[in-house]
């Protein structure tokens, strides 16, 4: 394992073909604020139209490296790449066919991300969104920044918003004009619950905005009240007292379906089976739990009592 301070950092650039990412990489290496002589790896996993130009960088210190097999694309070649390179950071153009999932096996064990963007085609991107709406969430799910370029004056923010904000509430979302001019997403996205209430009920189609966002930012949460209606899990390798509370969540297709919970601790002694449906309430603490890797959201429960499944049993964002 690697010192923290030998740690190599990897700027992600994600998007689909012809995105504007090479723009966008070739502009950040020839800024001298990004550029000042580090060793770098510019990996690139899609090929599109345009070259990167090392004369055009203020330092030239850059070795280019291109993986465009998918199955070429593992953690031995990437390790290696990176080892001939003797790079001190690493920026890659990733293939926007592939998933994130590929990429996280494929990071090399000294490495982590710094920064991940993800760079759209206004004009092809609500195509892309009603045809490979899987891959979509796959890259809005991870990155902190969303770059609608070739945004023109006749396209509605509104639309493309809500596409980003029904799968992540973190990303920055930016528009590119075809004039040149650049606007921050200001549209706010007020919760359709009252998060500064000591007590919050939230209704069943409110769910999958709800548990994003307390896992995103549990501390909101932290000593609030919660009343909520959950589909129970036990496992018997869960500590005593101890039980999942939580929904089937759809993010964009069936595919994706999955039982997204927190911690319910529950002193009672009469507690619910497993797959029951309930409506629970109780106090949500911020801390450590040997169920989280780190600190998680754990429901202490107050009360509960058998409830009918919802109408729509699969929540989602929509």
């Amino acid at each position: 394992m690697a010192d923290q301070n030998d740690v190599i950092p990897i700027y992600l650039f994600l998007g689909f073909l012809e995105s504007g990412k090479t723009k966008f990489i070739q502009e950040t290496m020839e800024d001298k604020r990004f550029n000042k002589g580090e060793k770098t790896l510019l990996l690139i996993c899609e090929e599109g139209v345009e070259e990167y130009d090392i004369s055009r960088m203020p330092k030239k210190n850059v070795d280019i490296r291109v993986i465009d097999d998918k199955d070429e694309f593992t953690m031995e070649n990437f390790s290696k790449l990176l080892a001939e390179s003797g790079a001190e950071r690493i920026v890659v153009e990733y293939n926007g066919m592939w998933t994130m999932d590929d990429f996280f096996k494929a990071m090399p064990d000294d490495t982590t991300i710094a920064q991940v963007m993800c760079f759209v085609d206004s004009t092809t991107f609500m195509n892309y969104n009603a045809n490979m709406r899987n891959l979509v969430v796959d890259k809005f799910n991870t990155t902190e920044m969303v770059v609608f370029n070739r945004f023109d004056k006749s396209f509605d923010p509104n639309e493309f918003h809500k596409i980003v904000r029904g799968v992540s509430r973190r990303a920055e979302i930016v528009y590119e004009y075809t004039d040149g001019q650049i606007a921050y997403d200001d549209i706010e996205d007020p919760l359709p619950f009252d998060v500064e209430a000591d007590d919050i009920t939230i209704e069943d189609k409110d769910f999958a905005l709800w548990y994003r966002d307390i896992i995103e930012e549990p501390m909101k949460y932290d000593g609030k009240r919660m009343t909520f209606k959950a589909l129970i899990a036990r496992n018997g390798k869960f500590p005593e007292n101890t039980y999942a509370v939580g929904r089937h969540i759809m993010t964009c297709c069936v595919e994706d379906i999955q039982y997204c919970w927190m911690v319910a601790q529950d002193e009672s002694g009469n507690e619910p089976q497993n797959k029951d449906w309930i409506t629970v309430t109780g106090k949500v603490s911020v801390q450590k739990h040997k169920l989280y890797k780190g600190k998680g959201p754990v429901l202490y429960v107050e009360k509960y009592e058998k409830a009918e499944a919802p109408e729509q049993p699969v929540a989602t964002f929509y």
